[in-house]
């Protein structure tokens, strides 16, 4: 699994970091990304929901939220 740590980042960072990774992983691989900016923690949940990703919340408390990201294969 990969992990990306984008706590001291700001918008648009963490989200142009995602869509790099998903751009180079494969269906299936995983990754957990680590957000604190709250413009990704609105705006990432709902782009990967609307491309179609896995994705599930680990941990959601006001210092961080961490999501478990899957790729999906895109039919």
């Amino acid at each position: 699994m990969d992990i990306l740590d984008a706590r001291e980042l700001r918008c648009p960072l963490p989200l142009l970091q995602l869509k790099l990774w998903l751009k180079t992983a494969t269906p299936g691989q995983q990754l957990r990304l680590c957000i604190t900016d709250a413009g990704s923690r609105q705006d990432i949940p709902v782009y990967l929901s609307r491309m179609g990703h896995s994705v599930l919340i680990q941990n959601d408390d006001p210092h961080a939220l961490t999501l478990l990201i899957t790729k999906v294969v895109k039919g």
